[in-house]
């Protein structure tokens, strides 16, 4: 199968992209909050919007580089761990379309006009409108959901990584000379005479 040889490629490169679709747009405006005392418009970064947008995108950046050179076991912890970052942050994104998003603007309101509590933000608040910027992100966390899934699936058919990230030789193998440099001090480490 054909999803099954590019397990690694689909995965990592997957990750990637969520992830840098999340810190991209973690800096950008997913609402506008438009002001009932005819002030300016107040507007919301998604990392106001979703204060774990941040660190959870990093998160996954940071996974994705990882599992082009881990083991087979957390290549599977890996891709559960990106599932259900992906879950959880495609669910609090639908949030955002599926109720009025005061809480989602409340920090930024309060930062901007001084007042404070339910009750002040909501007088303030005449409207709220979203940007494309959350629609954006969740088709990253789409993305990042069916990167993981493909992990899940497929991580006991990838190859094991470059001889170079090895510490140990592998069993019943021997050289028949130096390849490189670096397998050569690789062998010397190991405590093996490479000239042989």
């Amino acid at each position: 199968m054909r999803i099954a040889r590019r397990g690694r490629m689909i995965g990592v490169l997957g990750f990637l992209l969520a992830g840098a679709v999340g810190i991209i747009s973690s800096t950008q405006t997913w609402l506008t909050v438009e002001r009932a005392d005819a002030g300016e418009a107040i507007l919301v970064p998604g990392a106001s919007a979703l204060p774990l947008l941040a660190p959870l995108s990093l998160a996954v950046l940071a996974l994705g580089v990882a599992m082009s050179i881990v083991g087979p076991v957390l290549r599977l912890v890996f891709g559960i761990l990106g599932l259900a970052t992906g879950l959880f942050l495609a669910w609090t994104t639908v949030q955002l379309f599926l109720a009025e998003p005061l809480a989602a603007v409340r920090t930024t309101v309060t930062e901007t006009t001084g007042l404070a509590g339910d009750a002040a933000v909501a007088d303030v608040v005449r409207g709220i409108a979203l940007s494309a910027w959350p629609v954006i992100a969740l088709v990253g966390w789409v993305v990042l959901i069916l990167a993981s899934v493909v992990v899940v699936l497929t991580w006991r058919r990838w190859k094991t990584g470059g001889r170079r990230y090895r510490t140990d030789a592998p069993h019943g193998t021997e050289s028949s000379g130096p390849v490189d440099a670096i397998d050569s001090w690789d062998d010397l480490s190991r405590g093996t005479d490479p000239t042989r």
